[in-house]
């Protein structure tokens, strides 16, 4: 076969055999690609060579690397590479943090309270000063022709100040206006110091980079100053913002967005009359064209990868109910209508003859391990193998004590695989693995180890996927082929989140808890009232029942005035409650002591178990009825949640304290409000990612979050929204990418996200 390119010249003739050019309308200018074989040519109208050329010369230009851009050299490339900018690209899409307005100076006069204004001054004296409440500052004096404020510092250098402050010396001063009784003043202002003599209307129109305009802010690092961050950008923008291509055509971009070259222009150099709020919210239309133009690739990209997977050839599995029959006849409940409903979702999925790809979401206790546990039996019902991923080791050994108690009796075979196994007991349990022997395979991350090697892999089960990621759940992809992928969080995820990170996947929702589960009363301590709580664990006790007491660190450091599950475990035996049962709970102790005290615990021959947060998911006591959380300020609101879930399983009245020193950040009392207020763990969910943002919600950044420069998934709702229908729309009525303009944005697409997204193929 032979691949031709030609153009159609106005003098040429071509002459191809009848059907070569189908109904290709051809006119004098167009490319054609001539695919030619022994017993036939076809002709496909192409993208002009020039036009590949021009957009291959541009994409080069913006990898330049930025050590070779004018005014730049090695030492401030370094400083650069510290913000991650090593190219002009990645210089160009650098959003600034906030805008200043310094379109004209503000006399002295004119500046009022909550103002942050751009003003002249001279300074008339300088030097610390003794508050009231006698703390040292630094404080400076400075006026010009309509009035004097004041400039404070806290913690300065004394002696340099001095220096720097001398009284005479003229500057141009920015920074926030405060009120304290008569006085005004500016706390650590920003200032450009003029030269002695210099005049000011010559400085002004010397430096437009600086003054005169609305001026944009970066997020720096040591040694990087904003004047030369802004030169940079000027210059940038000067001699390469011709090369940004603007490849979403008009119909895509929603009205009003500009295209991305005049949008990164607006942002780095506003106009005279944009809106300073809008700017500092994001909110401007150049703002919101680029955060549209990262999550259109962004959900385009997880549609293909979800479309790619509904092509694939995958495992269509029978429903037997050979095992899930005996499992339903075995369990002393009956599933929820949710779980029952959620079961049927996916069964039809494993049915089908392509791979399954499906997300439960469910709340704390909803059930979603049975679920789980049922879909796995299908599978190995078929003669398949089950891999069962959960994020600790604590996790994964509950889930192998609960599935393996349940598949005993039906003589399936379970095997556990964690990072502690060593030696003859991890041989073994691999090799069981290798042989399909082992038909439930549950673990941490160490189950897509390269050592693990599944004989007939049929359904992997992901648990707290939020923990894990795209890229290990690809992994564990490629130990079968073409398994089918269940993933399961209790950490509820808002819309966009979810739409986010998971637009892969299809979604189901356990949204009913099992009977018998009681609403948890939460209440927030101050220390001044911990004899209070003692009463209450001494209360629950003598009712014969159990109590959680939870510590954020496993042993007191020096530098730290919490208290510790290690010494407090001991203080509470001898001193606190002496005749009672207590044990210790922590993630430095071994799989085999940590079973062992749980086991105590199951069993009530433990009364108080003292623990850190290895407890926050997994742990079924119905028994226990109430928990107290130690420093619930340094725990997170997702945390608190989950570990509140570890009481109210069952019949009896529960509680959860909050016990706290009072001394709250504004974050840390907003958390406690929320989990005091609401069980609803989708509310939690939202205030959570609106308190923290989605990197730190998800607990670690690397958890399969995109590396969004623009789009905020808070603060850009609506605009996800707007890409993801947009998305669908082009995979939908153009699935190949031949329309005009649209393989060059699927060339965008793989660069920006193929190795993220394991696009290996598309279109």
């Amino acid at each position: 076969m032979t691949l031709l390119r030609v153009v159609i010249d106005k003098d040429a003739r071509i002459s191809l055999p009848e059907g070569a050019l189908k109904s290709l309308d051809v006119r004098p200018g167009d490319f054609l690609e001539l695919n030619i074989s022994e017993n036939r040519i076809v002709a496909t109208k192409a993208a002009p060579v020039a036009d590949n050329i021009q957009s291959a010369i541009a994409r080069k230009n913006l990898q330049t690397g930025i050590q070779f851009i004018k005014g730049i050299g090695p030492k401030l490339s370094a400083l650069l590479e510290k913000r991650d900018i090593r190219t002009v690209e990645d210089a160009l899409f650098l959003m600034p943090l906030r805008y200043e307005d310094r379109r004209e100076l503000v006399p002295i006069s004119r500046l009022s309270a909550g103002q942050t204004a751009v003003f002249y001054a001279k300074v008339i004296s300088a030097d610390l000063v003794t508050t009231k409440g006698g703390r040292r500052v630094f404080e400076a004096l400075v006026r010009d022709d309509s009035g004097t404020i004041a400039f404070k510092w806290f913690n300065a250098n004394a002696t340099w100040m001095k220096r720097t402050w001398k009284v005479g010396r003229e500057g141009i001063f920015s920074g926030e206006v405060n009120q304290f009784g008569y006085q005004r003043e500016v706390h650590h202002p920003d200032v450009d110091w003029l030269q002695e003599g210099a005049d000011l209307k010559s400085v002004l129109a010397a430096d437009p980079a600086n003054f005169g305009r609305i001026v944009p802010f970066y997020p720096l690092t040591e040694g990087l100053h904003q004047k030369t961050m802004r030169r940079i950008m000027r210059e940038l923008l000067g001699g390469f913002l011709g090369n940004v291509e603007s490849i979403l055509p008009d119909s895509i971009l929603p009205a009003g967005f500009p295209p991305l070259k005049i949008a990164l222009s607006q942002v780095h150099a506003p106009a005279q009359d944009a809106a300073l709020a809008e700017l500092n919210e994001g909110r401007t239309p150049a703002h919101r064209a680029l955060a549209f133009d990262e999550f259109f690739y962004w959900e385009l990209g997880l549609a293909l990868k979800k479309r790619n997977v509904a092509l694939e050839d995958g495992i269509a599995f029978q429903v037997t109910h050979r095992y899930t029959k005996e499992l339903a006849k075995l369990l002393p409940f009956e599933l929820t209508a949710a779980q029952r409903r959620v079961l049927s979702e996916i069964k039809s999925d494993m049915m089908a003859p392509h791979p399954m790809n499906r997300l439960i979401q469910g709340d704390v206790g909803c059930g979603k391990t049975l679920v789980a546990l049922m879909a796995s039996l299908i599978a190995v019902e078929n003669g398949h193998q089950v891999a069962i991923m959960a994020p600790t080791e604590i996790l994964a050994e509950q889930h192998w004590h609960t599935i393996h108690n349940w598949c005993s009796r039906m003589e399936i075979e379970v095997v556990l695989i964690t990072a502690g196994m060593k030696g003859k007991a991890k041989k073994e349990a691999l090799d069981r693995v290798s042989r399909g022997t082992a038909q439930i395979v549950i673990g941490t991350h160490a189950v897509i180890q390269e050592k693990v090697e599944f004989a007939r892999l049929g359904l992997g089960v992901i648990d707290e996927q939020h923990r894990f990621g795209v890229l290990q759940r690809g992994i564990l992809k490629k130990k079968g082929i073409n398994p089918d992928i269940l993933v399961m969080t209790a950490t509820p995820i808002p819309r966009t989140l979810a739409m986010t990170l998971f637009g892969d996947l299809s979604l189901s929702v356990i949204d009913e808890l099992p009977p018998g589960r009681t609403k948890v009363e939460t209440g927030i301590y101050l220390e001044s009232r911990r004899s209070q709580v003692y009463d209450m664990i001494r209360a629950e006790i003598a009712g014969k029942r159990q109590v959680y007491i939870i510590y954020p660190l496993v042993e007191e450091t020096e530098k730290s005035d919490l208290k510790a599950a290690s010494q407090m475990a001991e203080h509470l035996e001898k001193v606190i409650f002496p005749t009672f049962r207590i044990g210790l709970l922590h993630g430095r102790m071994s799989p085999d002591e940590k079973e062992a005290v749980m086991t105590l615990f199951k069993l009530n021959k433990l009364d108080i178990l003292v623990s850190t947060t290895v407890i926050e998911v997994g742990i079924d006591v119905p028994n226990a009825t109430l928990m107290v959380i130690e420093h619930a300020e340094r725990f997170g609101l997702s945390q608190l949640h989950q570990l509140r879930g570890r009481v109210g399983r069952g019949n009896a009245a529960s509680r959860c304290i909050l016990l706290t020193t009072g001394r709250l950040s504004e974050d840390a009392e907003k958390r406690l409000k929320v989990i005091e207020s609401t069980s609803d763990g989708f509310r939690i969910a939202e205030a959570d990612l609106e308190i923290r943002g989605p990197g730190d919600f998800l607990g670690t950044r690397q958890a399969g979050m995109p590396d969004f420069r623009v789009a905020n998934i808070l603060r850009d709702g609506k605009i996800l929204e707007q890409a993801r229908q947009a998305a669908l729309d082009v995979l939908e009525n153009d699935p190949e990418f031949s329309a005009p303009g649209h393989a060059l944005m699927k060339n965008e697409l793989l660069r920006r996200w193929e190795r993220r997204l394991e696009l290996a193929t598309i279109g």
